[in-house]
């Protein structure tokens, strides 16, 4: 990859483009040269699209659906407007000049109807439609000069009798010249026309002309609404020849004349777009003057315009051009907020973002658009230095960016990016060097309690890494310092994964605990987890951290992050309320320190030996995992797992981690374990029954009572809760090493499951039974350690019927999430709303993804499923498969969605590409005919077969089902496809199953029960291609004619031509000519079953066929007299 050139200048912000709205044209079918967008519009709810066939498409903002489809027969769509304060009203004039006004009753759920269509301007362009702000009120503008106003009945409990009024159109002013904008405000209607600006008090019916100078040309113009809590008034901002524009005040006069030419020559900013690569080119600079057609107001303090070359933002108030980027034809644009909807000539249609570079950044890294991000980051890194990008962009995020990176293709993104991390440096002043003393002021933070806080910016150091309190340890860095510096006498609420049950019950004050008045405080506040209770201890600990601060060390200090049985314990205090220890120090009474320092200086050295142990068996474990013969060897690579795990389960055993003490007293909960207080009781027990079973195995008893009793064994009540945090600190390569080990015995089904009968032997019967329970607590147990991706794969394949272990899966996900603040705000809203929070909040490549699903699911249902084709490939199908596996139609509605939402092309080759395994085809194929199909009675008579005109019925799934069997599968499937079609009757599906595989003998048999001869007929009809053939049909439509007919329900009596002897001879003298055909007949003895009308047929056909070769004989009299002409 070659260099980014880096933008000198410091933008802030920048156009995006997130997403590509061609599925959605593609969808509605505007993409062809015959049907394409011609105008667009956009309000809080909908985007308006008007076609060149007279069809308004209503698309709903959120999630893209398309809702509803208006159509007109007074022309193509020339102007759109919705109305901003009322989003059930939508104004279009057509290319005819009519102005048509369309209420949607969305609120009752009725369908649109039109309100009013004026003809005022009949047989004119309309150039400007614009809604009044307040009141139902439409103004348009024609190419004549003609502006009029049209009142409408704002009385929804009068609409039958507005059926009957007609709504005055009222008409306001004819200008000069052809009507290029209207804007509206406040009472004040402001029009632009080719050759000046006018502003009309449409209460008072007065108008003004804004300024003197009139111009030629399309200039627009449009209003700036002032803050009302400043007092502002609005002001009005008009295009001026050679990129000027005009600040005008509320009452039209000029207040001053503002020149932008110098600085739009500076480069534009390339868009950000999923697309291609950004392009940044110094030299090229803006045109030397411009004029702007239209002026829109963008956001707060932004006017946007555009011109044939590119879009241009502005702030005018400070004479700025905030930016400019090239985006070439546009004919029209339309804005809400800070989104940019750009309609071109070639009906496109680009939707824009205006966000700032940091925002662009992160949404980037949230879809998991690495090489996009970086390019970006990159590209804009003046902008992301000087600003304050680095509140949201952490040095940590660049590094997991630079990561992702592919390292032989983007080499020199990387290193470029290595640059760019070195120069950030944190915000704070008194943190701007690595180099800081202890000596600096600036690095303390004064309690009101008196007490020093240290404030360190070295990254990594113990000083940083234990500078917040037990509640705020998963805290970026730049979210310390902003509470530091911000809330010195506040703690952050609990962020990570302590369960809810303890949140109330935590204090959060800078001091939990009494403290003796004999008791004096230390001189520094640094939190150390690995604090003795003894002041000794305590104060060489506070020497030795400030040594290693003066000494500027960078190492990470991770082996003092020890067990959380170290940390302080206190008595309860009231109701059983919890005592944590705090960011500063917090002393406890002597009389606690004598009994519980005992047991936690004894307990350091066994837990420090376990993890010791538990390390040097999986450096054992990967080292033999290299090896290629142990690696094609299951037995063995079983055996290597079989023996770390059990040093795994030595190692996180219940007890020695939980933090709680066995005197019975209140325990004191740590927020990286989500175990509950009664945790190490249940641990005990489940240690006695560990023992108990190890003792009933070896006892000469019988099978059935050891299966007995280790069934029982596995049902034991510790393991119902999930450990999804690490119940102590783990060094990254050894959590790298963990996950990998953890991750591979979930696939390999080693879950220390061997139940060993009296024999010695496995008995896999027992195994069997018990695989499922071992599974759900293996994940129980070991959740904090497992590769999330890879286990969610695994269960799926192996445990595809075992939907408890899936659950299981699925409830340690939202274990996980429940702490997050987006989970917890997903609570409350409606499904748009949740939608757009998981969509903004959540990264498109996390594993809790499914976690914030499976809530949408069980608070929406089917809608949830389908909202959530958004998400592929990060929520794929097998996932939705498994989340509704109770209610096999919703996942039927979500597959149907998701296809659909592909361009029709498009759709096979990808219904292909989630079709693994194969056996899915099957599975999917007899869903989709079992599930909203008409009733087999109306499909099938009582002997299996077609009854006439079966075929036509509505199936729920049809197109999904049609493209399963024409996708390219074997010979077998193609057969057992053949069979699910013909025993649930659809009928379709079965014929053309019956065509690639040749069995046309049963093809025809089923079109003669059938009864259709349009089934015969086109390019894909069965038409029988031998003499055989023919007799064959012929010969079942006789045998079929002597059957008593049946009708379906009498629902198709006008239905499709009958299946007759006459109409096939027709279709044989078409085939074969009317003499051949003739004999035929004679020869099958069916010339007596035919009418006149088969003779006159067969005259018709004789006589065409001597004109045709009489025609063609002429033709090549003709070419061979010109041959010989031209050889002359």
């Amino acid at each position: 990859m070659t260099f980014v050139p880096v933008i000198v200048e410091s933008y802030s912000h920048v156009l995006a483009e997130f997403e590509s709205l061609d599925p959605l044209l593609s969808a509605l079918r505007l993409d062809s040269s015959r049907l394409k967008c011609t105008s667009i519009a956009v309000s809080r709810k909908w985007l308006a699209l008007g076609s060149s066939g007279g069809g308004l498409n209503l698309i709903q903002k959120e999630g893209w659906k398309h809702r509803l489809f208006l159509s007109h027969k007074e022309g193509a769509i020339s102007q759109v407007a919705c109305c901003l304060h009322d989003d059930d009203y939508v104004a279009v004039a057509t290319s005819q000049g009519l102005v048509v006004v369309w209420e949607l009753n969305q609120e009752r759920r009725g369908k649109p109807e039109r309100i009013c269509v004026s003809s005022e301007h009949k047989g004119r362009k309309v150039t400007a439609l614009c809604w009044d702000t307040a009141i139902l009120r439409v103004f348009v503008g024609d190419h004549m000069g003609k502006v009029s106003a049209i009142k409408l009945n704002n009385s929804k409990q009068a609409k039958a009798a507005a059926t009957f009024v007609m709504f005055p159109v009222q008409t306001i002013m004819t200008v000069d010249s052809c009507v290029v904008q209207l804007d509206y405000l406040d009472g004040r209607l402001l029009i632009s026309s080719l050759t000046r600006s006018f502003l009309c008090d449409t209460e008072r019916e007065k108008f003004w002309k804004i300024g003197n100078k009139e111009r030629d040309g399309e200039y627009g113009a449009c209003f700036f609404p002032g803050r009302c809590s400043a007092g502002q008034q609005p002001l009005i901002y008009c295009a001026r020849p050679s990129s000027r524009m005009w600040e005008v005040n509320f009452d039209g006069e000029v207040i001053s004349t503002h020149q932008f030419k110098k600085l739009l020559s500076s480069p534009p900013l390339p868009v950000i777009t999923l697309r291609s690569e950004p392009l940044y080119d110094p030299t090229v600079g803006s045109a030397p003057s411009l004029s702007f057609p239209k002026l829109l107001h963008l956001s707060e303090h932004c006017v946007l315009t555009w011109t044939e070359r590119g879009i241009y933002i502005f702030i005018p108030q400070n004479v700025q051009v905030l930016l400019w980027s090239e985006v070439k034809d546009i004919q029209d644009v339309a804005v809400c907020k800070n989104e940019l909807f750009c309609l071109h000539l070639n009906g496109k249609i680009s939707h824009l973002s205006l966000v700032s570079v940091e925002r662009c950044v992160e949404r980037l890294l949230r879809k998991g658009l690495w090489t996009l991000a970086a390019h970006t980051l990159c590209l804009f890194q003046n902008s992301v230095i000087a600003s304050r990008g680095r509140k949201s962009l952490t040095v940590d995020k660049l590094e997991h960016l630079k990561s992702q990176l592919d390292l032989t293709t983007s080499s020199e993104l990387i290193s470029q990016l290595e640059e760019l991390i070195l120069k950030f440096e944190p915000l704070d002043s008194a943190c701007s060097s690595r180099r800081s003393s202890i000596s600096s002021h600036e690095s303390f933070s004064i309690l009101d309690s008196g007490i020093y806080r240290i404030i360190s910016s070295r990254r990594g150091s113990q000083s940083d890494e234990d500078s917040c309190s037990l509640h705020s340890q998963t805290l970026s860095e730049d979210e310390r310092l902003k509470e530091f510096t911000s809330h010195p006498e506040e703690e952050q609420p609990d962020q990570c994964c302590s369960s809810q049950g303890n949140e109330d019950s935590v204090s959060h004050g800078p001091v939990t605990c009494e403290t003796d008045k004999n008791e004096t405080f230390l001189p520094f506040g640094i939190p150390l987890s690995f604090r003795s209770p003894s002041p000794l201890v305590s104060l060489q600990a506070v020497k030795d951290s400030v040594s290693s601060f003066v000494r500027k060390t960078t190492e990470k200090i991770g082996t003092l992050h020890t067990s959380p049985d170290l940390k302080v314990r206190a008595e309860p205090r009231g109701d059983d309320q919890s005592c944590e220890e705090d960011v500063n120090p917090v002393i406890c009474p002597k009389e606690e320190h004598t009994e519980v320092k005992k047991e936690e200086v004894t307990s350091q050295p066994s837990e420090e030996d376990k993890l010791q142990e538990l390390k040097i068996a999986t450096a054992e474990a990967m080292t033999k995992l290299q090896d290629p013969m142990v690696l094609f060897e299951s037995k063995t690579l079983r055996m290597i797992l079989q023996e770390w795990l059990s040093q795994l389960e030595k190692a996180f055993a219940m007890k020695d981690f939980s933090g709680i003490s066995d005197t019975g007293t209140s325990p004191m909960t740590s927020n990286q374990d989500v175990l509950l207080p009664d945790e190490p009781k249940k641990g005990t027990l489940d240690e006695d029954n560990e023992e108990e079973n190890r003792n009933s195995l070896g006892n000469e008893e019988t099978v059935d009572q050891t299966a007995h009793e280790s069934v029982n064994s596995l049902r034991e009540p510790s393991d119902d809760r999930f450990r999804v945090c690490s119940p102590c600190h783990i060094a990254n390569s050894l959590q790298k090493d963990l996950a990998e080990l953890t991750t591979l015995c979930l696939e390999l089904n080693v879950l220390n499951c061997e139940v060993k009968s009296t024999s010695g032997h496995v008995d896999y019967t027992l195994q069997q039974c018990s695989s499922e329970l071992l599974a759900c607590q293996f994940l129980k147990k070991y959740f904090f350690l497992l590769n999330l991706k890879r286990a969610k794969e695994s269960i799926k394949l192996s445990y595809t019927n075992s939907h408890c272990v899936w659950d299981t899966f699925i409830e340690g996900l939202k274990e996980m999430a429940s702490s997050n603040p987006t989970y917890i705000e997903m609570k409350e809203g409606d499904l748009p709303t949740r939608l757009k929070l998981v969509d903004d909040s959540v990264p498109f490549d996390s594993p809790l993804l499914i976690a914030y699903a499976v809530q949408l699911y069980e608070k929406f249902g089917e809608s949830a499923l389908r909202s959530l084709i958004k998400f592929y490939p990060s929520i794929l199908p097998s996932d939705v498969r498994q989340l509704c596996h109770h209610h096999p139609a919703r996942f039927l509605a979500y597959l149907d969605s998701l296809v659909k939402s592909r361009p029709e092309d498009q759709r096979p080759s990808f219904l292909e590409s989630l079709l693994q395994p194969e056996s899915l085809r099957l599975e999917w194929l007899l869903l989709a005919v079992s599930h909203n199909a008409p009733p087999s009675t109306s499909t099938m008579d009582n002997e299996g077969n077609p009854r006439p005109h079966s075929h036509l019925f509505s199936w729920g799934y049809s197109q999904l089902i049609l493209h399963l069997i024409k996708l390219p599968a074997d010979f077998t499937t193609k057969e057992k496809m053949t069979d699910i079609c013909r025993s649930h009757g659809f009928w379709p599906g079965y014929l053309t199953l019956c065509l690639e595989l040749e069995r046309r003998r049963e093809a025809f048999t089923n079109i003669v029960f059938l009864n259709d001869m349009s089934l015969m007929a086109g390019d894909n009809g069965w038409i029988p291609g031998t003499v055989e053939e023919w007799k064959l049909l012929l010969h079942l439509v006789q045998s079929q004619s002597v059957r008593p007919q049946e009708s379906a329900n009498g629902s198709f009596c006008d239905g499709p031509s009958p299946v007759s002897v006459e109409n096939v001879a027709l279709l044989l003298a078409e085939a074969m000519g009317p003499d051949r055909a003739w004999s035929l007949l004679q020869e099958c003895g069916l010339t007596l079953e035919l009418s006149e009308r088969f003779t006159r047929t067969c005259d018709i056909l004789r006589i065409a066929e001597k004109r045709q070769r009489a025609l063609i004989q002429s033709m090549l009299e003709k070419c061979d007299r010109f041959l010989w002409s031209q050889q002359a």
